[in-house]
């Protein structure tokens, strides 16, 4: 029950519970944010965000001001500057919580609401990292419609003394054991959400320090530039049909699948690279040793073998380091050896043949993706990229170790679990326009979209209407075997419904797989079918 009690019936002391609560409530909502932020978010957390924010916000004397006054403490006088005001704001939120319903949860919403407008602003921003700070909002929201609830159950079981000057205990009257039980309630579910809220912050301080420092140190670092670059993208790789997937994917939209809860903050100046097992000579190779190799830039598409038919686990950038070739060639692996063992920082494993570790393809040890550092959540500081092989099986970022051995005798993290050993990408195509359900106009409409066969290349790619012939269309120029192909196609509707399939053929004359299938084992198979609605 939360109707108004009369005023003589309550301490005043109640505004300074509500208070607390409304400072516990928001305490535990935005540790729960850093936290959420540290698997979803690495680079960017609701607090970093509105951090930034606030600096690009204030004019330049102030900033000097503040630099001049705190020095290189100017960064941890704003987040004590923030840690006040949203303390003052939660006060005052539990406050008119307390007073009227939602009023205080309103608050805490726009709180929310203002973490995810500052998140829209920075650079570092990926649709997941909106998740944290609508996350932290509905944490506080909960918290404090809870803790509110509690205190207005201890208000209606106190006693009401006929002098409204002071409290009953005050005037003697002995607490009823409902209003006991009722503030025992309260306190309880207080000092729980507080202990949450700083716990939750322990640890959200020391996870998100740990992802911070390596934010900084990705900052600091200048990629040297390619001793191999990449071929300029032909202008003519581009199909120019509006809507359609960019030709190279930006790396705040590349797709992310790993096994990872925490995103791996891993130091550049303490990563070490280890090539281990049935080799010649075990090697040990630094992030600066890395960088001062003659690195290789290439355009090279990467695709999850969890990415269904039409699927969107598949990206395109222009990767940068040096040829995985090269490092094992200084290891020795031994005549009887097939396969390496790549592991991440986080213990997860991939299996990939050494044959195509050693072959002519650009299988790399990339730092670079897109002209910057690797995110941190594509792998930073190394990763590997390998041409022809689904993620499973090559992948692998964060690696630490290559241990050179056989299949028979080592297995990757996915492959006890069901997939397949080795992992070869099927030839695939993927129609982006228009998309399914969406409804044209009659006339001509132009379907476009994107065929891939990497390391092999696409020969062409075919479209069909209603199960129809199977009609080529054009396709653009390939950036290389290692990249996918958009292609287009123009065809004249009248008003209806159709379903649209398509279908590619590589390099090597093989058509894709036109029988339907998951992607476990091996990757999945089909063609895309699209629907699409034609208006008169």
């Amino acid at each position: 029950m939360e109707s108004p009690v009369p005023l003589q019936a309550v301490p005043r002391a109640r505004g300074g519970w509500a208070a607390a609560a409304g400072i516990a409530a928001a305490g535990a909502g935005v540790a729960a944010g850093e936290l959420a932020a540290g698997v979803v978010s690495p680079s960017l957390s609701p607090l970093t965000a509105v951090g930034g924010a606030v600096i690009d916000a204030v004019p330049p004397g102030v900033k000097d001001w503040a630099i001049s006054v705190f020095g290189t403490a100017d960064k941890a006088a704003l987040l004590v500057g923030m840690a006040l005001v949203i303390a003052a704001l939660a006060a005052l939120a539990g406050v008119l919580e307390y007073r009227r319903r939602f009023t205080g949860a309103a608050v805490m919403g726009i709180f929310g609401l203002a973490g995810a407008a500052a998140v829209l602003t920075r650079s570092q921003m990926t649709p997941m990292s909106l998740i944290p700070p609508l996350l932290a909002a509905g944490a506080a929201v909960v918290l404090l419609r809870v803790l509110v609830q509690r205190l207005h159950a201890w208000d209606v079981s106190v006693p009401v003394h006929p002098s409204a000057s002071q409290p009953a205990a005050a005037a003697g009257t002995t607490a009823s054991p409902v209003a006991a039980q009722s503030r025992r309630s309260f306190f309880q579910f207080l000092s729980v959400t507080a202990a949450a809220s700083a716990v939750g912050g322990v640890l959200a301080g020391i996870w998100r320090g740990a992802t911070m420092a390596v934010t900084e140190a990705r900052a600091r670092i200048t990629l040297p530039t390619a001793a191999s670059p990449a071929k300029p993208v032909p202008a003519a790789a581009d199909s120019g049909v509006a809507g359609m997937t960019p030709l190279v994917t930006p790396n705040r939209d590349f797709y992310r699948i790993d096994t990872a809860l925490s995103v791996p903050a891993v130091n550049p100046d303490t990563w070490v690279l280890k090539v281990t097992g049935m080799v010649a000579r075990e090697v040990q190779l630094s992030y600066a040793d890395l960088l001062a190799k003659p690195l290789t830039e290439r355009h090279i598409t990467i695709a999850c073998v969890s990415n269904g038919v039409g699927g969107d686990l598949i990206g395109n950038a222009r990767w940068l380091g040096w040829p995985v070739r090269e490092l094992l060639a200084q290891a020795g692996p031994r005549p009887d050896a097939d396969m390496v063992l790549s592991r991440s920082a986080d213990g997860w494993t991939a299996g990939t043949p050494l044959e195509v570790l050693t072959d002519n393809r650009d299988a790399l040890l990339a730092v670079g993706m897109n002209g910057e550092p690797l995110p941190l959540e594509h792998g930073f500081p190394v990763r590997l990229v390998v041409p022809g092989l689904y993620g499973y099986v090559s992948a692998t970022k964060w690696v630490t170790e290559l241990k050179v051995t056989r299949f028979a005798n080592d297995a990757g993290y996915w492959t006890p679990r069901g997939w397949s050993e080795r992992g070869p990408i099927k030839t695939s195509s993927r129609i982006d326009v228009p998309r399914s359900g969406r409804p044209v106009n009659a006339g001509t409409v132009v379907f476009a979209g994107v065929a891939w066969a990497q390391h092999i290349g696409i020969r062409k790619v075919e479209l069909r209407v209603n199960r129809g012939p199977w009609r080529e269309a054009d396709l653009a120029t390939g950036i290389s075997a290692d990249t996918w192909y958009q292609w287009k196609l123009a065809v004249d509707l009248t008003p209806g419904q159709y379903e649209v399939q398509v279908r590619a053929t590589n390099l090597a004359g093989q058509p894709q797989d036109e029988t339907a299938r998951p992607p476990a084992p091996d990757g999945a198979t089909g063609f895309h079918t699209v629907r699409v609605d034609v208006k008169s």
